[in-house]
């Protein structure tokens, strides 16, 4: 093997995730003449593009492809979003948010978390929102740019709401204009090499044969290369995330579009509503051991905010994740790699993750297995820590009375998710790896959405007089407020400055 260099990267699968894994590819490799990349997809088949909210992560990758923002916001009917907001999920009536954004400010070198835990147990504190901007402005439907502060830290931060369909065309735009070559076929069937296992072809409808020496496997549930030829096997997190199916509509507008994404705690489940400039994303994420899929149905569109525009889509699932997404020449992404409900709007990121993984940790035509495995190792530390997560949000919940609830609230938990929560009952602290996407401040939005405070705050708390903490704290309140009133509305914003073509008339 004279030159071991990756000289044909195949991506079997569109979609978002097979056209994120070809503009990160071609970004990568597309200047040193030596790596093509190809993209295999049917036109006939479709794909399931529910997922239309994101996390801030998506915005460094988009420029780093150089992609303007506000082009992209326009092409795809996008909308902004500061935060999730969970309906019910702490009990009938409640709401909170997970804003992408710190709660409050430090104090005399003393962490907002400590100081706040001194007000809540005094019963001075207001809830954690109030000490938010994000929040804030979420709550008023109001957006603007973030800035930094002092420390030069954004004071929040966004991400989008989009058409998935539209994104993934934007992207197919961009990543051919760079020299991804794309062939619209179906794959019938998948060549190995007898001796190592390798896939070393795709055998496309027709008769053709398209070979490369790796292979990205974005076919979706399926994993036609990575599970149907590998083998490589699935883990099942079914016993902590009990949904299994999903129905999913869009809806005309009826409202100005809210700048977060909202999560709805249902009889067995949960609704989600993503607004975008021409449409509302609808959705409802249950257990069919309590539900059925006709129940489900008439709920979702019994609660759409307008008239639906299409039919209900049925999406079973399994909660879960392949026990390695890279075997042998191929790499999965996306739904081919596992699932992990959208409650927290990470499937896009994981798409941006793995394939940074793989970017940084490059094979060649030479076998590595210990590079395959340390990226897989990786891989599984960082999702475990994004299912506790979500997890999470079901252990905590306080629907007492209703059996899928009930269930949820009374389940054993991963071992390191129960230590993560004893550990914050109990000091404060919430434990996290420098990779690890939900930091403190993620925790903390969940664990005092639902009430959750810890017994104990760091004592330095106390070296400020309670009544001018109480001060401190009003005046927080009070800059929070000032700069929301000075904020635009969310669709004022978006008409002014990165409308839709049909937004654009809308408004006029």
């Amino acid at each position: 093997m004279d030159d071991p260099r990756l000289q044909s990267i195949i991506v079997a699968g569109g979609g978002t995730a097979g056209w994120m894994a070809a503009a990160s590819l071609v970004r990568k490799f597309g200047s040193n003449r030596h790596t093509r990349i190809t993209v295999v997809e049917s036109s006939q088949i479709g794909t399931i593009g529910v997922g239309e909210a994101t996390v801030p992560a998506i915005r460094p990758w988009l420029e780093s492809l150089k992609i303007n923002e506000i082009d992209f916001i326009k092409r795809c009917n996008a909308t902004f979003k500061l935060a999730i907001g969970f309906d019910g999920w702490a009990g009938e009536g409640s709401h909170f948010f997970h804003p992408f954004a710190e709660h409050g400010l430090p104090m005399s070198g003393v962490p907002f978390q400590h100081l706040w835990t001194r007000m809540h147990q005094a019963g001075k504190a207001s809830s954690i929102d109030a000490y938010c901007l994000g929040s804030q402005l979420a709550s008023n439907n109001r957006f603007a740019l973030p800035r930094k502060d002092e420390r030069g830290e954004l004071l929040f931060n966004y991400a989008y709401h989009f058409d998935a369909a539209l994104v993934a065309a934007y992207l197919k735009s961009w990543s051919m204009t760079h020299g991804v070559r794309h062939i619209d076929a179906r794959i019938d069937t998948v060549e190995q090499n007898s001796e190592t296992g390798d896939v070393t072809g795709l055998v496309l409808e027709g008769g053709r044969v398209l070979t490369g020496d790796f292979f990205i496997d974005c076919t979706g549930f399926q994993g036609l290369l990575i599970e149907k030829t590998l083998k490589t096997g699935y883990d099942t997190w079914s016993q902590w995330l009990p949904c299994d199916r999903a129905v999913a509509i869009p809806c005309e507008s009826r409202q100005e579009p809210a700048p977060y994404t909202r999560s709805m705690a249902c009889e067995a489940g949960w609704q989600w509503r993503i607004p975008l400039q021409h449409r509302v994303g609808n959705g409802y994420v249950y257990c069919s051991d309590y539900l059925s899929d006709d129940r489900a149905m008439t709920d979702l569109m019994r609660n759409l905010e307008g008239p639906a525009i299409a039919e209900p889509r049925l999406i079973p699932f399994v909660t879960g994740m392949r026990r390695n997404i890279w075997t042998r020449n191929v790499f999965a992404l996306g739904l081919a790699s596992g699932f992990l409900e959208p409650l927290e709007s990470t499937s896009i990121y994981l798409v941006q993750t793995s394939i940074q993984s793989l970017i940084n940790n490059f094979p060649t035509r030479r076998d590595n297995p210990h590079l395959r495995d340390e990226v897989n190792r990786r891989n599984r530390e960082h999702q475990e820590h994004l299912r506790d997560f979500i997890i999470l949000h079901y252990a905590l919940n306080k629907r007492v009375g209703q059996p899928f609830w009930d269930r949820c609230r009374a389940m054993s938990l991963p071992d390191s998710l129960a230590a993560q929560i004893e550990l914050f009952r109990h000091t404060g602290r919430i434990q996290a790896g420098a990779n690890d996407f939900f930091r403190y401040s993620s925790w903390l939005a969940m664990f005092a959405g639902f009430g959750v405070v810890p017994e104990y705050y760091h004592p330095s708390a106390d070296d400020i007089a309670l009544a001018d903490l109480e001060r401190e704290f009003e005046g927080m309140k009070g800059g929070i407020d000032t700069a929301v009133e000075g904020a635009l509305s969310h669709q004022d914003f978006i008409a002014r400055n990165c409308a839709a073509a049909r937004m654009a008339e809308a408004v006029q």
